[in-house]
């Protein structure tokens, strides 16, 4: 499945809910069905600076293609990056980079977030891409 694919797939279950408080407890559910980060990944490297909220990302390579893992200390957070992961997770880097984020603003959880979490949602964003980037080099 694309990027493109799995973001509009994520726009669809978000369009089922009526309101955010659904949604919001979709996207905890999310956060607890994220495969939880090995702890030896749990280092002050792979924590998401901007964040109001301990998040840490991993990436590693396999064939190819970036594959994350991901943990956070508060649920929305997870629920969060639990949303990025499923998008940019088992994708190509040069796919993760050409890949836009408009699908955040059409369920609209940017709008629905404290400024404090909408900064911690764009460094978490940064932070895919630069391992991608990282990745990508590796690659060439």
């Amino acid at each position: 499945m694309t990027i493109q694919e799995t973001q509009q797939e994520i726009i669809e279950e978000f369009s089922l809910f009526e309101d955010w408080m659904q949604r919001y407890e979709y996207m905890i559910e999310l956060g607890k069905s994220l495969p939880i980060i090995p702890e030896e990944f749990k280092t002050d490297d792979n924590i998401i600076k901007g964040c109001q909220s301990k998040v840490w990302v991993h990436a590693q390579l396999d064939q190819d293609k970036l594959q994350f893992s991901a943990d956070s200390d508060a649920i929305i957070t997870k629920g969060i990056i639990a949303i990025l992961i499923r998008a940019f997770s088992n994708q190509h880097p040069k796919d993760i980079l050409a890949a836009d984020t408009d699908f955040i603003d059409e369920i609209g959880l940017k709008e629905h977030l404290s400024p404090t979490r909408a900064n911690g949602l764009v460094s978490m964003i940064k932070q895919i891409k630069l391992y991608a980037i990282a990745f990508q080099t590796q690659l060439n």
